[in-house]
Protein backbone atom coordinates (compact mmCIF):
# COMPACT_ATOMS: atom_id res chain seq x y z
CA UNK A 1 0.00 0.00 0.00
CA UNK A 2 2.74 2.42 0.94
CA UNK A 3 4.61 1.54 -2.24
CA UNK A 4 1.55 2.42 -4.32
CA UNK A 5 1.07 5.73 -2.53
CA UNK A 6 4.73 6.61 -3.06
CA UNK A 7 4.44 5.83 -6.79
CA UNK A 8 1.35 8.01 -7.05
CA UNK A 9 3.22 10.82 -5.33
CA UNK A 10 6.03 10.59 -7.87
CA UNK A 11 3.57 10.76 -10.75
CA UNK A 12 1.89 13.78 -9.19
CA UNK A 13 5.25 15.48 -8.65
CA UNK A 14 6.29 14.87 -12.27
CA UNK A 15 2.96 16.33 -13.40
CA UNK A 16 3.51 19.46 -11.35
CA UNK A 17 7.06 19.92 -12.59
CA UNK A 18 5.96 19.48 -16.20
CA UNK A 19 8.56 20.20 -18.93
CA UNK A 20 11.14 21.34 -16.38
CA UNK A 21 11.49 17.75 -15.22
CA UNK A 22 12.38 16.65 -18.74
CA UNK A 23 15.94 16.58 -20.05
CA UNK A 24 16.51 19.77 -22.07
CA UNK A 25 18.35 18.78 -25.24
CA UNK A 26 19.20 20.89 -28.26
CA UNK A 27 19.97 19.45 -31.70
CA UNK A 28 21.97 21.71 -34.01
CA UNK A 29 22.65 21.33 -37.73
CA UNK A 30 26.14 22.56 -38.67
CA UNK A 31 27.10 23.67 -42.16
CA UNK A 32 30.65 22.36 -41.83
CA UNK A 33 32.28 19.74 -39.65
CA UNK A 34 35.27 20.67 -37.50
CA UNK A 35 38.50 19.05 -38.63
CA UNK A 36 39.47 18.27 -35.03
CA UNK A 37 38.49 18.79 -31.41
CA UNK A 38 41.98 20.11 -30.68
CA UNK A 39 41.45 23.82 -29.86
CA UNK A 40 44.93 24.73 -31.14
CA UNK A 41 45.01 22.65 -34.33
CA UNK A 42 43.13 24.61 -36.99
CA UNK A 43 42.22 28.29 -36.71
CA UNK A 44 38.92 27.90 -38.51
CA UNK A 45 35.40 28.93 -37.46
CA UNK A 46 33.87 25.42 -37.66
CA UNK A 47 36.58 24.27 -35.26
CA UNK A 48 36.65 27.29 -32.97
CA UNK A 49 32.91 27.53 -32.46
CA UNK A 50 32.65 23.88 -31.45
CA UNK A 51 35.66 23.56 -29.15
CA UNK A 52 34.76 26.74 -27.28
CA UNK A 53 31.82 24.88 -25.78
CA UNK A 54 34.38 22.81 -23.88
CA UNK A 55 37.27 25.22 -23.45
CA UNK A 56 37.51 28.88 -22.50
CA UNK A 57 40.00 31.71 -23.08
CA UNK A 58 41.23 34.32 -20.63
CA UNK A 59 39.14 37.00 -22.34
CA UNK A 60 35.75 36.36 -23.94
CA UNK A 61 34.35 38.19 -26.96
CA UNK A 62 30.58 38.60 -26.82
CA UNK A 63 28.29 38.67 -29.85
CA UNK A 64 29.23 42.29 -30.64
CA UNK A 65 33.00 41.87 -30.26
CA UNK A 66 32.98 43.50 -26.85
CA UNK A 67 35.70 42.09 -24.62
CA UNK A 68 34.58 40.57 -21.34
CA UNK A 69 36.37 38.75 -18.49
CA UNK A 70 36.68 35.01 -19.01
CA UNK A 71 39.12 32.88 -17.06
CA UNK A 72 40.82 36.19 -16.31
CA UNK A 73 38.43 38.16 -14.12
CA UNK A 74 40.36 41.37 -14.85
CA UNK A 75 43.24 42.62 -16.98
CA UNK A 76 45.16 45.85 -17.42
CA UNK A 77 48.24 47.31 -19.08
CA UNK A 78 50.84 48.11 -16.44
CA UNK A 79 52.89 49.88 -19.09
CA UNK A 80 52.88 49.77 -22.93
CA UNK A 81 54.70 46.42 -23.01
CA UNK A 82 53.45 44.73 -19.82
CA UNK A 83 50.01 43.27 -19.09
CA UNK A 84 48.63 41.90 -15.85
CA UNK A 85 45.86 39.28 -15.84
CA UNK A 86 44.15 38.40 -12.57
CA UNK A 87 42.77 34.87 -12.86
CA UNK A 88 39.38 33.71 -11.72
CA UNK A 89 39.41 31.66 -8.53
CA UNK A 90 37.36 28.58 -7.69
CA UNK A 91 37.19 27.40 -11.31
CA UNK A 92 37.36 23.67 -11.94
CA UNK A 93 38.27 21.74 -15.06
CA UNK A 94 35.92 18.98 -16.13
CA UNK A 95 38.11 16.40 -14.41
CA UNK A 96 37.75 18.26 -11.10
CA UNK A 97 41.24 19.75 -11.07
CA UNK A 98 41.59 23.40 -10.10
CA UNK A 99 42.38 26.12 -12.64
CA UNK A 100 45.40 28.31 -11.93
CA UNK A 101 48.31 30.12 -13.58
CA UNK A 102 50.26 26.97 -14.44
CA UNK A 103 47.46 25.95 -16.81
CA UNK A 104 47.90 29.24 -18.67
CA UNK A 105 51.67 28.84 -18.90
CA UNK A 106 51.28 25.29 -20.19
CA UNK A 107 48.71 26.38 -22.77
CA UNK A 108 50.91 29.11 -24.23
CA UNK A 109 53.80 26.65 -24.38
CA UNK A 110 51.69 24.11 -26.24
CA UNK A 111 50.28 26.41 -28.98
CA UNK A 112 53.43 26.50 -31.19
CA UNK A 113 54.07 22.77 -30.86
CA UNK A 114 50.93 21.49 -32.62
CA UNK A 115 51.93 19.12 -35.40
CA UNK A 116 50.66 19.64 -38.98
CA UNK A 117 48.46 22.60 -38.10
CA UNK A 118 46.82 23.91 -41.31
CA UNK A 119 46.38 27.37 -39.75
CA UNK A 120 48.21 27.76 -36.42
CA UNK A 121 47.19 29.85 -33.44
CA UNK A 122 50.67 31.34 -33.19
CA UNK A 123 49.12 34.37 -34.88
CA UNK A 124 47.71 35.18 -31.42
CA UNK A 125 50.68 34.26 -29.23
CA UNK A 126 53.76 35.37 -31.14
CA UNK A 127 53.78 38.80 -29.53
CA UNK A 128 54.42 37.21 -26.12
CA UNK A 129 58.11 37.42 -25.22
CA UNK A 130 57.94 36.78 -21.49
CA UNK A 131 55.30 35.29 -19.23
CA UNK A 132 55.44 34.54 -15.55
CA UNK A 133 53.15 33.75 -12.65
CA UNK A 134 54.14 35.67 -9.49
CA UNK A 135 51.34 33.81 -7.71
CA UNK A 136 48.83 31.10 -8.67
CA UNK A 137 46.22 33.62 -9.77
CA UNK A 138 48.29 36.27 -11.54
CA UNK A 139 49.84 36.17 -15.00
CA UNK A 140 52.27 38.85 -16.19
CA UNK A 141 52.84 39.02 -19.95
CA UNK A 142 55.54 41.12 -21.55
CA UNK A 143 55.83 41.98 -25.23
CA UNK A 144 58.91 43.22 -27.06
CA UNK A 145 57.04 46.36 -28.10
CA UNK A 146 53.67 47.92 -27.37
CA UNK A 147 50.94 45.48 -28.39
CA UNK A 148 47.48 46.88 -27.64
CA UNK A 149 45.56 43.97 -29.16
CA UNK A 150 46.96 41.32 -26.84
CA UNK A 151 43.73 40.89 -24.79
CA UNK A 152 41.68 40.70 -28.01
CA UNK A 153 43.91 38.02 -29.44
CA UNK A 154 44.00 35.94 -26.28
CA UNK A 155 40.22 35.56 -26.66
CA UNK A 156 41.03 33.04 -29.41
CA UNK A 157 43.34 30.86 -27.30
CA UNK A 158 41.60 28.09 -25.35
CA UNK A 159 43.14 27.25 -21.98
CA UNK A 160 44.10 23.61 -21.33
CA UNK A 161 44.52 21.73 -18.07
CA UNK A 162 48.05 20.98 -16.93
CA UNK A 163 46.80 17.54 -15.88
CA UNK A 164 47.59 16.67 -19.52
CA UNK A 165 51.26 16.87 -18.47
CA UNK A 166 50.56 15.47 -15.00
CA UNK A 167 50.68 18.90 -13.36
CA UNK A 168 54.32 19.55 -14.27
CA UNK A 169 55.35 23.08 -13.28
CA UNK A 170 56.01 25.12 -16.40
CA UNK A 171 58.40 27.96 -17.13
CA UNK A 172 57.44 29.85 -20.27
CA UNK A 173 60.09 30.58 -22.91
CA UNK A 174 59.23 32.22 -26.23
CA UNK A 175 61.98 30.21 -27.94
CA UNK A 176 60.42 26.96 -26.74
CA UNK A 177 59.40 25.67 -23.34
CA UNK A 178 61.19 22.75 -21.74
CA UNK A 179 58.50 20.31 -20.66
CA UNK A 180 59.49 16.75 -19.82
CA UNK A 181 56.07 15.22 -20.47
CA UNK A 182 54.82 14.59 -23.99
CA UNK A 183 52.41 17.19 -25.30
CA UNK A 184 48.84 15.98 -25.92
CA UNK A 185 48.21 15.17 -29.57
CA UNK A 186 45.32 16.18 -31.79
CA UNK A 187 44.19 12.54 -31.70
CA UNK A 188 44.01 12.76 -27.90
CA UNK A 189 41.50 15.59 -28.20
CA UNK A 190 39.48 13.83 -30.90
CA UNK A 191 39.09 10.78 -28.70
CA UNK A 192 38.11 12.90 -25.70
CA UNK A 193 41.15 11.88 -23.68
CA UNK A 194 42.53 15.43 -23.68
CA UNK A 195 39.23 17.30 -24.13
CA UNK A 196 39.28 18.67 -20.58
CA UNK A 197 38.22 22.28 -20.33
CA UNK A 198 36.47 24.67 -17.96
CA UNK A 199 33.59 25.49 -20.31
CA UNK A 200 29.83 25.19 -19.86
CA UNK A 201 29.75 21.79 -21.58
CA UNK A 202 31.74 18.58 -21.28
CA UNK A 203 32.92 16.43 -24.18
CA UNK A 204 30.81 13.33 -24.73
CA UNK A 205 31.71 12.12 -28.24
CA UNK A 206 33.12 13.14 -31.61
CA UNK A 207 32.14 10.83 -34.45
CA UNK A 208 33.46 12.18 -37.72
CA UNK A 209 30.84 12.49 -40.38
CA UNK A 210 28.04 11.97 -37.87
CA UNK A 211 27.90 14.08 -34.72
CA UNK A 212 29.54 15.89 -31.83
CA UNK A 213 27.93 15.52 -28.41
CA UNK A 214 28.30 17.57 -25.23
CA UNK A 215 26.68 17.36 -21.82
CA UNK A 216 26.12 20.21 -19.37
CA UNK A 217 28.91 21.00 -16.95
CA UNK A 218 26.97 21.23 -13.67
CA UNK A 219 30.04 22.66 -11.92
CA UNK A 220 30.45 25.54 -14.40
CA UNK A 221 31.57 28.76 -12.73
CA UNK A 222 29.46 31.05 -14.94
CA UNK A 223 25.85 31.23 -16.04
CA UNK A 224 24.53 27.72 -16.56
CA UNK A 225 23.42 26.91 -20.10
CA UNK A 226 19.79 26.05 -20.82
CA UNK A 227 20.62 22.63 -22.23
CA UNK A 228 21.48 19.34 -20.54
CA UNK A 229 22.80 17.88 -23.79
CA UNK A 230 23.93 19.36 -27.09
CA UNK A 231 24.00 17.28 -30.25
CA UNK A 232 25.70 18.87 -33.25
CA UNK A 233 25.29 17.19 -36.62
CA UNK A 234 27.33 18.26 -39.65
CA UNK A 235 24.91 18.64 -42.56
CA UNK A 236 26.95 20.19 -45.37
CA UNK A 237 24.25 20.13 -48.06
CA UNK A 238 22.15 23.29 -47.60
CA UNK A 239 18.91 21.64 -48.74
CA UNK A 240 19.41 18.74 -46.38
CA UNK A 241 20.09 21.13 -43.51
CA UNK A 242 16.81 22.95 -44.08
CA UNK A 243 14.96 19.66 -44.49
CA UNK A 244 16.37 18.48 -41.16
CA UNK A 245 15.00 21.60 -39.47
CA UNK A 246 11.57 21.39 -41.09
CA UNK A 247 11.24 17.68 -40.31
CA UNK A 248 12.23 18.15 -36.67
CA UNK A 249 15.46 16.16 -36.93
CA UNK A 250 17.23 19.26 -35.62
CA UNK A 251 15.97 22.29 -33.72
CA UNK A 252 18.39 24.89 -35.04
CA UNK A 253 20.59 25.35 -38.11
CA UNK A 254 23.33 27.72 -39.14
CA UNK A 255 23.78 29.23 -42.59
CA UNK A 256 20.23 29.22 -43.74
CA UNK A 257 20.50 28.93 -47.55
CA UNK A 258 19.53 32.12 -49.31
CA UNK A 259 17.05 30.28 -51.55
CA UNK A 260 15.12 29.06 -48.48
CA UNK A 261 15.15 32.28 -46.49
CA UNK A 262 11.78 33.65 -47.65
CA UNK A 263 10.04 30.31 -47.13
CA UNK A 264 11.35 29.87 -43.58
CA UNK A 265 10.58 33.50 -42.67
CA UNK A 266 7.00 33.04 -43.82
CA UNK A 267 6.45 29.91 -41.71
CA UNK A 268 5.05 30.84 -38.27
CA UNK A 269 6.72 27.78 -36.73
CA UNK A 270 10.23 29.14 -37.26
CA UNK A 271 12.27 32.25 -36.75
CA UNK A 272 15.50 33.70 -38.18
CA UNK A 273 18.42 35.60 -36.62
CA UNK A 274 21.04 37.38 -38.73
CA UNK A 275 23.91 39.90 -38.60
CA UNK A 276 26.64 41.26 -40.91
CA UNK A 277 29.61 39.10 -40.05
CA UNK A 278 33.28 39.91 -39.56
CA UNK A 279 34.05 37.65 -42.51
CA UNK A 280 35.00 38.47 -46.07
CA UNK A 281 35.17 36.23 -49.11
CA UNK A 282 38.07 36.89 -51.46
CA UNK A 283 40.31 35.57 -54.22
CA UNK A 284 43.98 34.73 -53.68
CA UNK A 285 46.59 34.54 -56.44
CA UNK A 286 49.95 32.79 -56.38
CA UNK A 287 52.56 35.57 -56.45
CA UNK A 288 55.75 33.64 -55.79
CA UNK A 289 56.21 30.84 -58.34
CA UNK A 290 57.34 31.27 -61.93
CA UNK A 291 54.39 29.23 -63.19
CA UNK A 292 51.56 28.72 -60.68
CA UNK A 293 49.62 25.44 -60.64
CA UNK A 294 46.67 25.50 -63.02
CA UNK A 295 47.87 28.46 -65.11
CA UNK A 296 48.42 27.98 -68.85
CA UNK A 297 48.72 30.16 -71.93
CA UNK A 298 51.06 32.72 -70.39
CA UNK A 299 54.34 31.74 -72.03
CA UNK A 300 55.58 30.20 -68.77
CA UNK A 301 55.02 33.43 -66.88
CA UNK A 302 53.15 34.13 -63.66
CA UNK A 303 50.48 36.70 -64.60
CA UNK A 304 49.54 37.31 -60.99
CA UNK A 305 52.87 38.98 -60.21
CA UNK A 306 51.68 41.91 -62.35
CA UNK A 307 49.44 44.31 -60.42
CA UNK A 308 47.66 45.16 -63.68
CA UNK A 309 46.42 41.59 -63.93
CA UNK A 310 45.26 41.59 -60.32
CA UNK A 311 43.41 44.86 -60.87
CA UNK A 312 41.91 43.51 -64.08
CA UNK A 313 40.51 40.52 -62.20
CA UNK A 314 38.88 42.89 -59.71
CA UNK A 315 37.43 45.13 -62.43
CA UNK A 316 35.99 42.12 -64.26
CA UNK A 317 33.74 41.12 -61.35
CA UNK A 318 30.30 42.59 -60.70
CA UNK A 319 30.08 42.27 -56.92
CA UNK A 320 26.63 43.82 -56.61
CA UNK A 321 25.23 41.25 -59.02
CA UNK A 322 26.82 38.39 -57.07
CA UNK A 323 25.34 39.73 -53.82
CA UNK A 324 21.90 40.05 -55.39
CA UNK A 325 21.71 36.95 -57.59
CA UNK A 326 24.01 34.42 -55.97
CA UNK A 327 23.85 35.48 -52.32
CA UNK A 328 20.18 36.48 -52.34
CA UNK A 329 21.04 39.72 -50.56
CA UNK A 330 22.62 37.90 -47.60
CA UNK A 331 25.94 39.71 -48.07
CA UNK A 332 27.45 43.14 -48.68
CA UNK A 333 29.74 43.91 -51.63
CA UNK A 334 33.28 44.26 -50.29
CA UNK A 335 35.83 46.95 -51.05
CA UNK A 336 38.40 45.72 -48.52
CA UNK A 337 39.24 42.60 -46.54
CA UNK A 338 36.86 43.40 -43.68
CA UNK A 339 33.64 45.37 -43.77
CA UNK A 340 34.18 49.08 -43.11
CA UNK A 341 31.82 48.91 -40.11
CA UNK A 342 34.52 47.16 -38.10
CA UNK A 343 37.46 48.89 -36.44
CA UNK A 344 40.30 49.75 -38.81
CA UNK A 345 38.22 49.76 -41.96
CA UNK A 346 38.65 52.61 -44.44
CA UNK A 347 35.26 54.32 -44.29
CA UNK A 348 36.12 56.66 -47.21
CA UNK A 349 37.08 53.96 -49.69
CA UNK A 350 34.83 53.88 -52.75
CA UNK A 351 33.09 50.68 -53.87
CA UNK A 352 35.18 48.54 -56.20
CA UNK A 353 33.88 49.21 -59.72
CA UNK A 354 32.72 46.78 -62.37
CA UNK A 355 34.53 47.84 -65.58
CA UNK A 356 35.12 44.84 -67.88
CA UNK A 357 36.40 46.96 -70.79
CA UNK A 358 39.01 48.55 -68.56
CA UNK A 359 39.93 45.06 -67.35
CA UNK A 360 40.58 43.97 -70.95
CA UNK A 361 42.84 47.00 -71.51
CA UNK A 362 44.87 46.23 -68.40
CA UNK A 363 45.30 42.60 -69.47
CA UNK A 364 46.53 43.74 -72.87
CA UNK A 365 48.96 46.21 -71.28
CA UNK A 366 50.29 43.41 -69.09
CA UNK A 367 50.99 41.27 -72.18
CA UNK A 368 47.87 39.10 -72.18
CA UNK A 369 45.64 40.53 -74.93
CA UNK A 370 44.07 37.11 -75.43
CA UNK A 371 43.92 36.35 -71.74
CA UNK A 372 45.06 33.02 -70.32
CA UNK A 373 43.62 29.92 -68.66
CA UNK A 374 43.54 29.16 -64.95
CA UNK A 375 41.95 26.78 -62.47
CA UNK A 376 40.03 28.39 -59.61
CA UNK A 377 39.94 26.18 -56.50
CA UNK A 378 37.11 26.60 -54.02
CA UNK A 379 35.47 24.75 -51.16
CA UNK A 380 31.89 23.72 -51.86
CA UNK A 381 30.66 23.37 -48.29
CA UNK A 382 32.46 25.97 -46.19
CA UNK A 383 31.09 29.43 -47.06
CA UNK A 384 27.62 30.54 -48.09
CA UNK A 385 27.12 29.49 -51.74
CA UNK A 386 30.91 29.21 -52.11
CA UNK A 387 30.94 27.00 -55.21
CA UNK A 388 28.22 29.10 -56.86
CA UNK A 389 30.21 32.28 -56.16
CA UNK A 390 33.28 30.65 -57.72
CA UNK A 391 31.24 29.77 -60.81
CA UNK A 392 29.98 33.35 -61.06
CA UNK A 393 33.55 34.67 -60.79
CA UNK A 394 34.57 32.25 -63.54
CA UNK A 395 31.84 33.57 -65.84
CA UNK A 396 32.82 37.19 -65.28
CA UNK A 397 36.50 36.49 -65.89
CA UNK A 398 35.72 34.57 -69.07
CA UNK A 399 34.14 37.74 -70.48
CA UNK A 400 37.49 39.52 -70.35
CA UNK A 401 39.46 36.60 -71.79
CA UNK A 402 40.52 34.69 -68.66
CA UNK A 403 39.29 31.13 -69.14
CA UNK A 404 38.52 29.68 -65.71
CA UNK A 405 37.91 26.08 -64.72
CA UNK A 406 36.37 25.80 -61.26
CA UNK A 407 37.66 23.00 -59.05
CA UNK A 408 35.21 22.87 -56.13
CA UNK A 409 35.78 20.34 -53.36
CA UNK A 410 34.89 19.59 -49.78
CA UNK A 411 36.40 21.94 -47.24
CA UNK A 412 38.50 19.17 -45.69
CA UNK A 413 40.15 18.49 -49.08
CA UNK A 414 40.41 22.18 -49.90
CA UNK A 415 42.25 23.21 -46.73
CA UNK A 416 44.53 20.17 -46.80
CA UNK A 417 45.54 20.91 -50.39
CA UNK A 418 45.87 24.63 -49.78
CA UNK A 419 48.27 23.93 -46.92
CA UNK A 420 50.48 22.15 -49.47
CA UNK A 421 50.34 25.15 -51.84
CA UNK A 422 48.57 23.09 -54.49
CA UNK A 423 46.53 26.04 -55.78
CA UNK A 424 47.59 28.89 -58.03
CA UNK A 425 44.25 30.68 -57.73
CA UNK A 426 41.60 30.09 -55.08
CA UNK A 427 38.51 31.44 -53.33
CA UNK A 428 38.42 31.45 -49.54
CA UNK A 429 37.15 33.43 -46.56
CA UNK A 430 38.53 34.87 -43.34
CA UNK A 431 36.71 35.69 -40.13
CA UNK A 432 38.43 38.41 -38.12
CA UNK A 433 38.28 36.92 -34.65
CA UNK A 434 39.61 40.10 -33.07
CA UNK A 435 36.79 42.08 -34.68
CA UNK A 436 39.12 44.56 -36.38
CA UNK A 437 41.13 44.99 -39.58
CA UNK A 438 44.57 43.87 -38.36
CA UNK A 439 43.37 40.27 -38.10
CA UNK A 440 42.61 40.12 -41.82
CA UNK A 441 45.68 42.07 -42.91
CA UNK A 442 48.18 40.14 -40.83
CA UNK A 443 46.76 36.74 -41.70
CA UNK A 444 46.03 37.23 -45.39
CA UNK A 445 48.40 39.77 -46.97
CA UNK A 446 51.25 40.45 -44.56
CA UNK A 447 54.55 38.89 -45.59
CA UNK A 448 54.83 35.38 -44.20
CA UNK A 449 56.83 35.47 -41.00
CA UNK A 450 56.66 32.39 -38.83
CA UNK A 451 58.40 34.06 -35.92
CA UNK A 452 55.75 36.79 -35.77
CA UNK A 453 52.83 34.61 -36.76
CA UNK A 454 52.11 36.81 -39.79
CA UNK A 455 50.85 35.55 -43.13
CA UNK A 456 49.45 32.34 -41.65
CA UNK A 457 46.82 32.18 -44.40
CA UNK A 458 48.80 34.06 -47.06
CA UNK A 459 49.14 31.04 -49.35
CA UNK A 460 49.72 33.29 -52.35
CA UNK A 461 52.84 34.56 -50.55
CA UNK A 462 52.10 38.18 -51.39
CA UNK A 463 54.75 40.47 -49.95
CA UNK A 464 54.89 44.27 -49.77
CA UNK A 465 57.35 45.96 -47.38
CA UNK A 466 55.33 49.20 -47.39
CA UNK A 467 52.17 47.36 -46.37
CA UNK A 468 54.06 45.45 -43.69
CA UNK A 469 55.40 48.74 -42.34
CA UNK A 470 51.91 50.22 -41.97
CA UNK A 471 50.59 47.10 -40.25
CA UNK A 472 53.62 46.99 -38.01
CA UNK A 473 53.19 50.61 -36.95
CA UNK A 474 49.51 50.04 -36.23
CA UNK A 475 50.28 47.04 -34.06
CA UNK A 476 52.46 49.08 -31.69
CA UNK A 477 50.13 52.08 -31.50
CA UNK A 478 48.25 52.11 -28.21
CA UNK A 479 45.99 55.04 -29.08
CA UNK A 480 42.83 53.47 -30.51
CA UNK A 481 42.03 56.31 -32.92
CA UNK A 482 45.56 56.49 -34.33
CA UNK A 483 45.74 52.71 -34.65
CA UNK A 484 42.46 52.60 -36.57
CA UNK A 485 43.73 55.30 -38.94
CA UNK A 486 46.92 53.34 -39.64
CA UNK A 487 44.95 50.17 -40.27
CA UNK A 488 42.70 52.06 -42.68
CA UNK A 489 45.81 53.20 -44.57
CA UNK A 490 47.08 49.64 -44.68
CA UNK A 491 43.71 48.42 -45.87
CA UNK A 492 43.68 50.96 -48.70
CA UNK A 493 47.18 49.99 -49.78
CA UNK A 494 46.27 46.31 -49.87
CA UNK A 495 43.40 47.19 -52.21
CA UNK A 496 45.47 49.56 -54.34
CA UNK A 497 47.89 46.68 -54.91
CA UNK A 498 45.13 44.06 -55.00
CA UNK A 499 47.12 41.86 -52.64
CA UNK A 500 43.96 39.76 -52.54
CA UNK A 501 40.70 40.49 -54.35
CA UNK A 502 37.77 40.98 -51.94
CA UNK A 503 34.33 39.90 -53.13
CA UNK A 504 31.80 40.34 -50.32
CA UNK A 505 31.18 40.23 -46.59
CA UNK A 506 28.85 37.46 -45.53
CA UNK A 507 25.70 37.95 -43.54
CA UNK A 508 25.46 35.22 -40.92
CA UNK A 509 21.96 33.73 -40.85
CA UNK A 510 20.51 31.15 -38.44
CA UNK A 511 17.09 29.50 -38.49
CA UNK A 512 15.36 27.77 -35.60
CA UNK A 513 12.10 26.59 -34.14
CA UNK A 514 9.82 29.36 -32.93
CA UNK A 515 10.30 28.11 -29.37
CA UNK A 516 13.96 29.19 -29.50
CA UNK A 517 15.78 32.50 -29.80
CA UNK A 518 19.39 33.28 -30.68
CA UNK A 519 21.73 36.16 -29.97
CA UNK A 520 23.31 36.50 -33.44
CA UNK A 521 27.09 36.75 -33.33
CA UNK A 522 29.23 38.87 -35.65
CA UNK A 523 31.96 36.22 -35.41
CA UNK A 524 29.49 33.76 -37.01
CA UNK A 525 29.87 31.32 -34.15
CA UNK A 526 27.02 28.93 -33.49
CA UNK A 527 26.99 28.74 -29.72
CA UNK A 528 24.59 26.58 -27.74
CA UNK A 529 24.99 28.98 -24.82
CA UNK A 530 23.51 31.76 -26.98
CA UNK A 531 20.45 29.63 -27.80
CA UNK A 532 17.68 30.03 -25.27
CA UNK A 533 14.06 28.91 -24.96
CA UNK A 534 11.62 31.59 -26.07
CA UNK A 535 7.93 32.10 -25.40
CA UNK A 536 7.58 34.92 -27.95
Amino acid sequence: MKKGIFGAQLIALASLLGPCAQAADIKIGLAAEPTAMDPHFHNLTPNNQVVMHIFEPLIIANSKFEWKPGLAESFKAINPTTWEFKLRRNVKFHDGSAFDANDVLFTMCRVPTVVNSPSPFTLYTKAIKEMEAPDPYTIIIKTAEPYPLLPNELSSVAILSDTLIEGEKVTFASAGCKISHAMPTTADFNSGKAAIGTGPFKFKSFTKGDRIEFVKNDAYWGKKPAWDQVIMRPIAAPGSRVAALLSGDVDFIERLPTQDSARVKADPNYRIADVIAARSIFLVMDQFRDVPPGVTGTGNKNPFKDVRVRRAISLAIDRDAIVKRVMGGAAAAANQLLDKSFEGGDTKMAPLPYKPEEAKKLLAEAGYPNGFAVTLASPNDRYVNDAQVAQAVAQYLSRVGIKVTVNAMTSSSFFANRAKYDFGFYLAGWGAQTGEMSSSLRALVATQNKDRGWGVSNFGKYSDPELDKLIDEAMVTVDTTKRAALLAQASKRSIDEMAAVPLHSEKAVWAMKKSLSYEARADEFTSATNITPSSK
